[in-house]
């Protein structure tokens, strides 16, 4: 067990974590130089090469410090993720899908995000696995990851300020549907072609949900 494993049981639960006071701007500097650490780590040698001594020392912090930021590299990987995902939100603003339905808008843009995903496979790995071992006290990691991904497809859909449960609901599945391709493709248990059946298939979801009742009543 390396000493983010055994450090992973002492984490404090979502509940004592969620009563943090807002970072300052010092500290968020210190977080931002802690999240590129972990991600240039994973980015070499994958999961197993992100370890807790090697992060404080490459992101010039002190071990002890790190650990009050993130309790594990579970924690650590989860939060690194949504940092890449609210990265790859700011240039998906910048140049925004072109798609004529909102299905179309949504599949091209998880598709960018898992051609940025696919550049750097380690990472990729990395990150999908910690989300795999997240517990209960990695929570609020995991909700930034889901409420980052929601935004995404989100806006995608044209910037739905108050999306209906029907939305919502068809965004959970969408969401749902494109980490589990992730999770298989890095795996090599499927194809990029397979990927993007998958994912256009399951967004044609977010047009039904634009549809009225009686409209998707006549739908086959």
């Amino acid at each position: 067990m390396t000493e983010a494993d055994e450090r992973a049981t002492q984490a404090p639960g979502p509940a004592h974590r969620a009563t943090t006071p807002p970072l300052t701007e010092r500290q968020r500097e210190r977080r931002g130089r802690i999240l590129h650490a972990t991600a240039q780590l994973a980015c070499r040698g994958g999961f197993e090469a992100v370890q807790m001594r090697e992060v404080a020392e490459s992101s010039q912090v002190a071990l002890g410090t790190l650990y009050r930021y993130f309790p594990s590299k579970v924690h650590l990987l989860v939060a690194t993720m949504h940092d890449q995902l609210e990265r790859l939100h700011g240039t998906l603003r910048k140049s925004p899908p072109t798609g004529e339905t909102a299905a179309d808008r949504v599949a091209q843009t998880l598709m960018r995000a898992f051609g940025a995903l696919q550049r750097e496979p380690r990472l990729a790995e990395a990150m999908a696995r910690a989300l795999t071992f997240a517990d209960r006290s990695v929570s609020p990691e995991v909700d930034q990851v889901s409420r980052q991904t929601t935004a995404i497809i989100l806006d995608a859909m044209g910037g739905l300020d108050n999306p209906t449960p029907e939305q919502l609901s068809a965004v959970r599945v969408v969401e749902h549907t494109w980490l589990s391709t992730l999770i298989t493709w890095l795996a090599g248990r499927t194809s990029l072609a397979q990927v993007r059946v998958d994912i256009e298939t399951v967004c044609r979801l977010i047009d039904l949900t634009d549809a009225g009742p009686g409209e998707r009543a006549a739908r086959p």
